[in-house]
């Protein structure tokens, strides 16, 4: 299975996670792979820094604001970006695919506006880490 599809499976588990409150073991499909299982539980760890990044950067839209979709879509491609050679199963890919994935993902399962939504968050978090201020 390609690793484009890993990573959606990782985040409709953090989103099925995130939306019920049912735990990640649960909305993880049984046969998901290493890299799937480590994005997803990283994403959940890792979730209320994800969180205050994705506000800092989400002009004048708090975390909860956003669709749940949308929040799981940035939070994985956040570990990727920022955490990705510190996860077990992950090998780091560029920022800048981890940030085409996204907007992919955006493009094909929500909604007009968050592909540029999604889009703008992540190349204002790249920029900021570029630019050597601490995420």
């Amino acid at each position: 299975m390609r690793r484009s599809e890993q990573r959606r499976q990782a985040v409709f588990a953090l989103y099925q996670h995130d939306l019920t409150g049912r735990p990640l073991m649960e909305t993880l499909e049984a046969d998901a792979s290493p890299f799937t299982r480590s994005l997803a539980h990283a994403a959940a760890d890792l979730a209320p820094g994800l969180d205050e990044l994705i506000e800092r950067h989400a002009h004048g839209w708090s975390v909860t604001r956003i669709a749940p979709l949308e929040r799981s879509i940035l939070r994985i491609a956040l570990v990727e970006m920022l955490h990705g050679d510190a996860v077990e199963a992950l090998r780091p890919i560029p920022p800048e695919g981890a940030i085409d994935e996204a907007v992919q993902s955006a493009k094909e399962f929500c909604g007009a506006q968050a592909p540029g939504f999604v889009n703008g968050i992540l190349a204002a978090v790249l920029r900021e880490v570029r630019e050597g201020a601490r995420p």
